[in-house]
């Protein structure tokens, strides 16, 4: 789905109706938490031109519902993305 932003001008955590937990998608395939897709995408075009890493990796394209993978993580955090139907149980890798 295309990401939208709410009110406040930040890609929400979670789903309308439902409360389902969303991630976004990167131009270069990664995956990006809610947190790290507003930080990320909030970089101004002065910082990109004084840092010579490539930016457009961030630009965010897209984004869905974690549905049932109970191993998807953040690329830049490494955090895991809570996920709908497939928690882990506690103890669980």
């Amino acid at each position: 789905m295309t990401p939208q932003r709410d009110d406040s001008g930040k890609f929400p955590a979670y789903a309308w109706p439902g409360g389902y937990p969303i991630y976004y998608v990167c131009a270069d395939g990664g995956v990006l938490c809610p947190n790290c897709a507003n930080t990320e995408s909030a970089v101004s075009q002065a910082d990109k031109e004084r840092d010579c890493r490539d930016y457009d990796q961030w630009r965010i394209i897209g984004s869905d519902v974690n549905w049932e993978d109970a191993q998807l993580t953040c690329d830049h955090c490494n955090q895991r993305i809570e996920s709908a139907y497939a928690e882990e149980k506690d103890g669980a890798e």
